[in-house]
């Protein structure tokens, strides 16, 4: 079992880059909401308390007993964690006369553990309107800016049986430029964890235990052509072999040549695949349908009605593989309860209750990169690793407005187009995400000595880590004329290109 630190959620927005910086320190860490009581046991070694959207003097600010906690295991408290534990300890919080929002350096860092090769002068990154005014008593001050007299912080043996370390900034952003050492300072030097998390390992306990849940069982899987089905399926595959069952379903809304592409990958990786030609009862489904949420629900429920068929043609099966992630997980037990829904999304959902089936996921644990590094370890081609992301519903919601079959035509070979140029040009793999958007919008136009009045295309790409926020791609403009150019001139029904140099927030990456 592998040493773990636990991250306490308090609403941050930071939340689980804390936890991404860790997992590459190689060392196991999980995040839980701030109001679910901690399952102590041997593995864990630490506890971490994120920043926070409350202030700690709100009369709905979420509390937990840091002392008891501490008397357990070494704590740290980043920005709110801090602020609540200097309250709760007699200190004194409130309205900053100095707000610190960006970049501001440490100064009289005096504290061997925490701060370990990390110099005066260091520059941090602070996000807060509140402040501890005063620390509580017993409580030393380890570090300031020109701005806060109270940057850093740490309890003695009066207040638990191990320190508590309270920081005033995030040390999991990348302004904070040492903020990576002071988070290994915490786990690997004063939490003593063992720096075992990798790839290689993640697969030797994950197929040992699902060949351990499953047995000798059947396991149906639906697969999407993503990096996340695919890794998860091979793992499966590794674990039980023909065993596993994998459907793929052409909806009609996948890539130009996507669906005997991606047919032909699985058969090389040896999963047993089954693809489903399904495009008309979807391109029916989708008739005259211009809502974005409207179009997510019928390509959703249509998908599990497919899938559902299929998988009743096989018999004795008794789970029902998923390609779930760690973000997913996350997201359904934020401490507000699951999070607003900022779009529907097109996954298996409903299938476990439809087809009564035990669930497995083995990469329930991972975030985005670390699926792709496992995959990478597995061998995986990169055909798949490398493949940008594509929405479940596929260019369903990259045709804004109703959805036709003439339209899906018209936008997988402005597709094809855009990324083509993007892999001739060597930046598709400084692209997160890239994609063309065909716009309800038509536009006149002048083609030889004709007139025309045509549809206009979007293109989108932009930089990222995991999607939660992201940055348009600065595409070199003579690549961009290029690719606008061949596609006003290959693609009958487009007669305009733009880029989108939208960030998120506040855009979406899709546009639907």
């Amino acid at each position: 079992m592998n040493d773990k630190i636990l991250i306490l959620d308090f609403g941050s927005q930071f939340t689980q880059l804390i936890a991404r910086n860790i997992r590459e320190l190689n060392v196991y860490c999980e995040i839980q909401p701030c109001t679910k009581p901690i399952q102590y046991d041997e593995s864990l070694k630490g506890v971490i308390l994120s920043g926070s959207p409350f202030s700690v003097n709100d009369a709905k600010a979420p509390m937990v007993d840091i002392a008891a906690m501490a008397n357990k295991l070494p704590v740290l408290a980043i920005c709110y964690g801090a602020q609540l534990l200097a309250k709760l300890s007699g200190g004194e919080v409130g309205n900053s006369t100095h707000r610190e929002y960006g970049r501001a350096h440490l100064q009289d860092v005096n504290d061997d553990k925490l701060f370990a090769t990390i110099g005066q002068g260091s520059q941090v990154w602070m996000s807060h309107a509140d402040t501890i005014k005063r620390v509580p008593e017993h409580f030393t001050v380890i570090a300031r800016t020109d701005n806060i007299p109270v940057a850093a912080f740490k309890t003695d043996a009066t207040f638990a049986k191990n320190t508590v370390y309270g920081i005033q900034f995030h040390p999991e952003v990348t302004h904070s430029v040492d903020g990576r050492q002071l988070l290994k300072n915490y786990v690997v030097d004063i939490c003593s964890c063992q720096q075992d998390w990798t790839p290689a390992a993640f697969i030797t306990e994950t197929v040992a235990r699902i060949k351990e849940q499953a047995g000798d069982k059947k396991v149906v899987m639906a697969l999407s052509g993503g990096v996340d089905s695919t890794v998860a399926a091979t793992l499966i595959h590794k674990a039980i072999g023909d065993n596993l069952y994998c459907i793929f379903v052409d909806n009609g809304l996948l890539r130009k040549g996507e669906f005997q592409q991606v047919l032909d990958g699985y058969k090389h990786l040896g999963l047993n695949t089954k693809g489903i030609d399904a495009r008309k009862r979807f391109y029916d489904g989708l008739a005259n349908v211009a809502d974005p949420e409207k179009k997510r629900k019928i390509i959703g429920g249509l998908f599990i009605e497919v899938f559902h068929e299929e998988a009743l043609k096989l018999t004795d099966v008794s789970f029902l593989g998923q390609g779930t992630i760690y973000p997913d997980v996350i997201e359904s037990m934020s401490i507000h309860g699951p999070s607003a829904t900022i779009k529907s999304h097109h996954n298996v959902g409903g299938l476990p209750e439809i087809m009564h089936l035990s669930l497995i996921e083995p990469l329930r644990a991972l975030f985005k990169d670390e699926v792709r590094r496992v995959g990478r370890e597995l061998g995986i081609d990169d055909i798949f690793i490398g493949r940008h992301p594509f929405p479940g519903p596929g260019l369903g919601i990259r045709i804004l407005g109703a959805v036709s079959e003439e339209k899906v035509t018209m936008l997988q070979e402005a597709d094809a187009i855009y990324i083509q140029h993007l892999r001739d040009n060597g930046l598709y793999n400084q692209v997160w995400q890239a994609g063309a958007i065909l716009l309800p919008v038509q536009s006149v136009g002048v083609m030889g000595d004709e007139r025309t009045y045509e549809f206009t295309c979007a293109l989108r790409a932009v930089s990222s880590v995991d999607g939660m926020t992201a940055d348009w791609c600065h595409l070199p403009y003579d690549v961009l004329a290029r690719i606008s150019n061949d596609i006003i001139n290959r693609v009958r029904g487009i007669n305009r290109v733009v880029y989108d140099i939208s960030s998120k927030p506040p855009a979406t990456i899709e546009w639907e």
